[in-house]
């Protein structure tokens, strides 16, 4: 049967922890207490601190014998980590903690499956949770008070914490779809490609449509990892140019990374390459003025690649695209990136796209499975639509 995991650090967050499972247990659900906690537990857990502990692949004493207390932390996430993905009875997840012990239990959520439950009540919950969540799907709960013994608003937070995990747990979604999966990204500035791909796709498959936004790319390559998606239509990789150049919507280094490791069919292009994000004007790097601008909204400022900066991001590309070995066509509108850059638009720049284009095709090593194809049109123009689902079932039904 499987169980709810209630995690904290037993040594500091005893009481809460043992409240919290009591009325998980209060409502019929099984829980495994689990301490992630470095001294010694002040109430009983199923699962010690040096079982968690000696999953970290240098063994217990990494985490337990550190003497400092943020390596001790950091090491300790990462035993959890691996203490929960090779668990099978899992029903869902719930952690306590302040800064350390949400730092230790969301590294382990992180890792598991999307639509797993998974819920962190946290001192920490109403700030910038983005690097405790990032791409997964934990639902932060503020604590409002600090966790430093029981009271008469942490009991009800903590009953309203265990009554959402015991209906998510005990009530899973249905899984109806019979659709084969694909992930698809998308810029404003590619939104008419993206969406007129949709329309195209949406009888044959579930499209999942994921904003190019730094996370947006980093989520779609999850669901590839998690084999939750068959295929992607990767038309927008602007985040490639954040992560070269120091935008705020950046890719990781991993890009691509996905398709490489698991040989999806991938049909990819360059849309939104033509510009790096930043915030509003004042928050552009000081060795960017003078560079060609577009005030997108009054947060948002775009910044047109250079020439050099397309050659880069052409071989840079290329390079990760060199390490994809199963069906991948990548489509090059030889008319414009983006909506900003056609003719009469702001960012329009032939020289610059065309350095881009070369960079790509100097790059890429073409193979019988690994495909770079010009097409004399925009990435907006309903054909390029039309091109780019042609070369996706042609991949994905060989």
């Amino acid at each position: 049967m499987k169980q709810i995991y209630v995690v904290g650090t037993a040594d500091t967050k005893g009481e809460e922890l043992a409240y919290l499972a009591a009325c998980i247990e209060a409502v019929g659900g099984g829980v495994v207490r689990v301490d992630v906690g470095i001294g010694e537990p002040a109430t009983a857990v199923d699962v010690k601190a040096d079982a968690v502990a000696a999953c970290h692949p240098d063994g217990a004493g990494a985490v337990l014998a550190s003497g400092d207390r943020g390596r001790a932390v950091e090491a300790m996430g990462i035993a959890f980590a691996r203490f929960l993905v090779e668990r099978q009875d899992i029903a869902g997840v719930i952690g306590i903690g302040g800064g350390g012990g949400t730092s230790i239990i969301t590294a382990g959520m992180r890792q598991l499956p999307l639509g797993l439950p998974k819920i962190m009540v946290s001192t920490l919950a109403s700030g910038d949770v983005a690097p405790f969540v990032d791409v997964s799907d934990i639902v932060m709960m503020p604590s409002v008070t600090d966790m430093a013994g029981l009271n008469r608003l942490s009991r009800v937070i903590l009953h309203n914490a265990a009554q959402a995990i015991t209906a998510m747990a005990h009530r899973p979604a249905e899984v109806t779809a019979s659709k084969p999966a694909l992930g698809l990204t998308m810029f404003g500035v590619t939104t008419p490609a993206v969406s007129a791909m949709v329309e195209r796709l949406r009888a044959d498959y579930d499209c999942l449509v994921f904003h190019a936004t730094g996370t947006g790319g980093r989520a779609m390559e999850k669901l590839a990892d998690s084999e939750l998606i068959s295929g992607v239509l990767d038309i927008t990789t602007t985040e490639v140019c954040d992560l070269l150049f120091g935008g705020v919507l950046p890719a990781t280094s991993d890009r691509f990374g996905a398709i490489a490791r698991k040989g999806l069919p991938y049909v990819g292009s360059v849309g939104a390459l033509d510009m790096v994000n930043f915030w509003a004007p004042e928050t552009v790097p000081e060795r960017y003025a003078g560079r060609l601008f577009y005030r997108h909204n009054p947060n948002v400022t775009l910044m047109r690649t250079t020439l050099a900066e397309c050659a880069q991001i052409g071989r840079w590309i290329g390079d990760k695209l060199n390490l994809c070995h199963g069906p991948l066509r990548f489509l090059i509108p030889e008319k414009g990136v983006s909506a900003l850059d056609i003719e009469g638009g702001p960012f329009f720049d032939p020289q610059a796209d065309a350095a881009l284009f070369a960079a790509l095709e100097a790059t890429v090593k073409p193979t019988a499975s690994r495909r770079i194809i010009r097409l004399p049109l925009h990435i907006n123009d309903p054909d390029f639509a039309e091109a780019a689902v042609a070369a996706y079932r042609d991949i994905a039904n060989p």
